[in-house]
């Protein structure tokens, strides 16, 4: 849909968070006198009091003070406002499967920011996803591109909103776009240049299972033609199933968690036929994105890791492997998304890891995870066939762990004291929940930013 098509449509915003407020804003800018729609969950005075951040509170309470022509719904009847609507930008935080959004979907009346951009920016788009890894890569190709003299913008969940940056946008411009499956959801148009790096279990609380979360993801290569490139791990068994339905030229990567961002981002590059001198002077001067296995320093003789960011079982079994035995207390734990714990809780038990410090409310199914493979493993070693000398690799195979003290706590400042006083000099305390942070925290940059804070703060005292 062109922007000018907006202008006749009756528009409602569903959801008014930080994406629906840049809706309404662009919006604004461009038709002064429409009169647009607002629908939320959240009572009045409750969105008038955003809790989540003083921008957006700003924002919000700009609009509804000042701004004559909108009309909000708000409540818990928010959602019968739909039917007066014939078109629904929605926001990706609003569920998929509530009744009413499914029926608005099925009568071709809901869009999304993602794709109202897709459909009128005039240049080349290179749209990032993956389960982890896709801001960092997204970082990285913004930098060389940039750094190799091409006009390009970095936008979407790690930067500027998409539909903002529309405004005096040029067809020799690129936009780098990071992309969640909320946002590639329903999607009908791809960028030219698509990068998949990883589909794990994921968001199971927004989505019915694994599949319809992979069909989602699958929506950045799915409208690709010949003209298009696709750039996928080729060691990811769902990104390659989405490979061979592209009709776009594949790219295959492969390499560990923590290489994949960096080989992405160089097949880009070459994509754009960007010297490689030029590509590895970004990757040499590129110090990592805040609360991603970010060393926070060492304090009091413990070496503290802030990696926030990983909120799925795999990103934390990544960051155990990465920084080895040293690891001797970690932090997990946050809001349940429906995800199995059980390749984690192995991790944990082959590790040298003595102290897990566990937050609301997966820590519990996290614990319990532990306890059942180890009473397992002890079992087995109790059993006749390990007592006998030809299942000595068996054994190997299935250490015996003695001890692994947990604390279950329900803030980071008590957190922290607890890292301090349970972990020896010369050891790790690693941040790396494998949950997503809505339990307790407002999201992964507030839960890394209070890691921080105490970190330093008992760092310092006597």
């Amino acid at each position: 849909m062109q922007i000018k098509e907006l202008e006749n449509a009756k528009i409602l915003i569903l959801g008014f968070g930080q994406e629906g407020i840049d809706t309404f804003l662009f919006l604004r800018k461009a038709f002064p006198k429409k009169v647009i729609g607002i629908a939320d969950r959240l009572e009045k005075s409750k969105i008038k009091n955003d809790p989540t951040g003083s921008r957006k509170r700003q924002q919000k309470s700009k609009i509804l003070k000042k701004d004559r022509n909108f009309k909000l719904y708000a409540g818990k009847n928010y959602l019968k406002a739909l039917r007066n609507y014939d078109l629904i930008i929605k926001s990706p935080g609003v569920p998929i499967h509530l009744p009413e959004v499914e029926r608005a979907y099925k009568q071709g009346k809901i869009t999304s920011q993602t794709k109202i951009f897709f459909e009128n920016w005039p240049g080349i788009i290179v749209g990032v996803t993956g389960t982890k890894g896709k801001s960092t890569t997204a970082s990285l190709i913004y930098r060389i591109l940039k750094k190799a003299g091409f006009k390009v913008r970095l936008m979407g969940n790690i930067g500027k909103p998409v539909l903002s940056s529309l405004s005096g946008a040029k067809k020799n411009e690129i936009a780098v776009c990071e992309l969640s499956s909320h946002q590639l959801y329903n999607l009908k148009k791809n960028p030219q240049i698509a990068v998949l790096l990883n589909i794990y279990p994921e968001h199971l609380d927004y989505y019915r299972n694994f599949k319809e979360y992979s069909q989602a993801k699958a929506n950045i290569a799915k409208y690709q033609s010949e003209k298009d490139y696709l750039v996928f791990n080729s060691s990811d068994k769902t990104a390659r199933e989405i490979a061979k339905k592209s009709k776009a030229k594949k790219i295959p990567i492969k390499g560990d968690y923590y290489e994949l961002d960096r080989k992405a981002a160089q097949a880009v590059g070459k994509i754009f036929k960007v010297p490689e001198k030029i590509i590895f002077s970004v990757f040499k001067n590129f110090k990592g994105l805040p609360h991603r296995l970010e060393k926070v320093g060492t304090f009091k003789g413990i070496t503290f890791y802030n990696d926030a960011l990983a909120t799925i079982p795999e990103a934390t079994i990544a960051a155990i492997k990465k920084l080895g035995d040293r690891v001797e207390t970690i932090m997990l734990g946050g809001f349940d998304r429906n995800i199995d714990f059980k390749n984690l809780a192995k991790e944990v038990l082959k590790s040298k890891i003595g102290n897990i410090i566990l937050f609301p409310t997966t820590g519990k199914k996290m614990w319990q995870a532990l306890r059942r493979i180890r009473q397992a493993h002890r079992k087995q070693a109790q059993g006749k066939a390990l007592r006998r000398a030809q299942d000595k690799s068996l054994r190997q195979k299935h250490p015996v762990v003695s001890h692994i003290e947990p604390f279950f706590v329900d803030n980071m400042e008590d957190a922290v004291k607890l890292a301090y006083k349970h972990t020896a000099k010369g050891k790790i305390c690693l941040l790396s929940t494998a949950s997503s942070s809505f339990s307790i925290f407002k999201d992964y940059k507030e839960k890394g930013d209070l890691f921080k804070k105490y970190v330093r703060k008992y760092g310092k005292s006597s």
